[in-house]
């Protein structure tokens, strides 16, 4: 049976923490809130844990699960490397709304979906969520909502739509603007805005110095 922690109380965000950094070291899923909308997550490094949140969402592993970390210098560890654009979109929206696409380390024995050897990576800017990935390590994440549904800006959304296939929902009131991150390419030549998000196309241009496309 789920449980939900509110963690607007300090007793219960401690006990929803701890029973959520269990349930994630045990294999299991969790929803907690970010910044964008609610999110639900696993150990990104338990292939039977992502398999278990994907079909919580009803899909499949044509549509890959990106990766929320809890600081700038776990990346270093995930990638095959960060190059400079990386580290300058970081310093810039990390931990905010930009989400970035790099070669994984082929090292890493994760199976996050058909990712042809990338990872999307993301620090999310809520306290919550950054104190939960800083005790259990990167999370695999993706929006707590079933396939074509709305992703909820609520935990008691998410649960209407997740139900019992959450072991623990860690409820952190509403989130803001239910706006998804932007997504920027950087494995190529050039980076590309796979998605424009909370993060203008503009914005991430003037970071970098230079106009970024948007795919097509």
């Amino acid at each position: 049976m789920s449980t939900v922690y509110d963690c607007s109380v300090r007793e219960d965000r401690e006990d929803g923490l701890a029973a959520a950094a269990g349930a994630v070291r045990a294999g299991r899923v969790v929803v907690i809130p970010t910044d964008t909308v609610y999110g639900i997550g696993c150990d990104a490094f338990n292939s039977s844990a992502v398999a278990s949140l994907l079909a919580a969402k009803g899909r499949g592993p044509d549509m890959p699960v990106g990766v929320l970390v809890g600081s700038w210098s776990t990346i270093d560890g995930l990638v095959l490397s960060v190059p400079q654009t990386a580290r300058t979109l970081i310093e810039a929206f990390w931990p905010g709304d930009l989400s970035i696409v790099l070669p994984h380390a082929p090292s890493l024995a994760w199976d996050l979906g058909q990712t042809h050897g990338t990872v999307m990576l993301r620090m999310p800017l809520h306290p919550v969520a950054i104190e939960l990935l800083r005790e259990v390590g990167p999370m695999a994440v993706s929006s707590a909502n079933r396939t074509g549904h709305p992703a909820p800006a609520t935990a008691q959304g998410a649960r209407d739509q997740l139900g019992e296939s959450v072991a623990v929902y860690l409820d952190g009131g509403t989130c803001g603007e239910p706006i998804p991150s932007t997504i920027v390419d950087l494995t190529g030549d050039e980076p590309v805005v796979l998605r424009e998000g909370a993060v203008s196309l503009a914005a991430v241009s003037e970071a970098l110095g230079a106009e970024v496309r948007a795919a097509r």
